[in-house]
């Protein structure tokens, strides 16, 4: 894999994601919500280096560890401070932002923190200065948004898909670009020296120029013919974060269209299934609808997480058994050492 994943937190306490993409010539560090304790065990060095934090949603549980990020983060200046959430993102955090006394702020350089709000047909952008002690509230030009993607770099994409939680809730499916690399077999067999050349035959992006023409030694070929004859293409990494939303039959529908190819999802876990009438009630998902949900797609792995307090620790392992029997490749974290209880 080269996305690399943790959830962070206990099966009996908030949790989050902490994510990174490994391109091979650096890597993004990716935070998705930010519940109470969650930062305990991402190094204070990686977490400095976060690229940006999103938000699903912002009840109690997804950002009541904001102020411990924060704290390390508000006067970074080395990169972009940037945090992505559904609408009323920018008014909730501009209030966390001025949760702490500021007298100091003047003498400091001065920082920005951006925030991007998700709507049905806009990215609105809200800038706060640490020179103004985060009290002003500077609107940005909103981006048009036509689809679901709202990041795409030539290392990965970020789809937000909307969700209904009694209030919007933001799914993301991030995706590796795929990989795309010249059959060196082939280039020998076609006689070709490598070159220069071979660099404009991978770049991206790749439309609009298949006509231009390159030439090697005293041969002409056009760029749509080398990488007709030469170009290899592998489907990258990917990974979706699905929390808090109520999962009916139009939601179920939506994302299995949407979760094709991606390879793991994390997932919320906070009913079983005897319990739908709750889940329902709460516009949250049960175990087995999980599961049904993974099948449907043909996702190759599902990592249940954020279970309720409902639940004792005995009751955990029967809630995976419950998932399993419908998706075998399910499973908890990692660190849930969950086999003794």
């Amino acid at each position: 894999m080269s996305i690399r994943i943790q959830v962070l937190g206990q099966p009996e306490s908030d949790n989050a994601l902490w994510m990174e993409i490994d391109s091979g010539q650096g890597i993004t560090r990716l935070l998705f919500d930010c519940g109470e304790g969650c930062l305990a065990t991402v190094p204070f060095g990686s977490l400095l280096e976060v690229d940006a934090l999103l938000f699903s949603h912002q009840h109690m549980d997804h950002i009541a560890g904001f102020d411990a990020f924060f704290r390390c983060l508000y006067s970074r200046n080395n990169r972009p401070n940037v945090i992505w959430g559904p609408p009323e993102t920018a008014r909730i955090l501009q209030h966390r932002f001025q949760g702490f006394l500021w007298n100091l702020h003047c003498e400091m350089e001065d920082v920005a923190w951006r925030v991007h709000e998700v709507h049905p047909s806009a990215i609105l952008r809200t800038r706060y200065q640490l020179a103004e002690a985060f009290a002003i509230a500077h609107s940005e030009e909103p981006l048009s948004l036509t689809n679901t993607r709202i990041i795409d770099t030539s290392t990965y994409t970020i789809d937000a898909l909307t969700m209904d939680h009694r209030t919007t809730t933001l799914a993301y499916i991030v995706r590796e670009q795929p990989k795309r690399n010249i059959a060196m077999d082939r280039v020998s067999a076609m006689g070709l020296r490598p070159g220069p050349w071979m660099q404009r035959i991978k770049a991206i992006p790749q439309d609009g120029d298949a006509s231009a023409e390159i030439s090697i030694g005293e041969r002409t070929f056009t760029l749509g013919e080398l990488r007709a004859a030469l170009l290899t293409e592998t489907i990258g990494d990917s990974v979706a974060y699905l929390t808090d939303f109520l999962l009916d039959d139009a939601a179920s529908s939506h994302l299995v269209n949407a979760l094709q190819g991606v390879r793991t999802v994390i997932c919320e876990s906070q009913y079983c299934h005897a319990d739908l009438s709750l889940a329902r009630a709460y516009f949250h998902m049960t175990t087995q609808l999980t599961a049904e949900l993974a099948k449907a797609a043909q996702i190759q792995e599902l990592v249940l997480f954020h279970l309720s307090r409902r639940y004792a620790p005995t009751e955990w392992l029967a809630m995976l058994d419950e998932a399993r029997a419908i998706f075998p490749n399910t499973r908890f974290p990692e660190h849930w050492d969950i086999s003794v209880v």
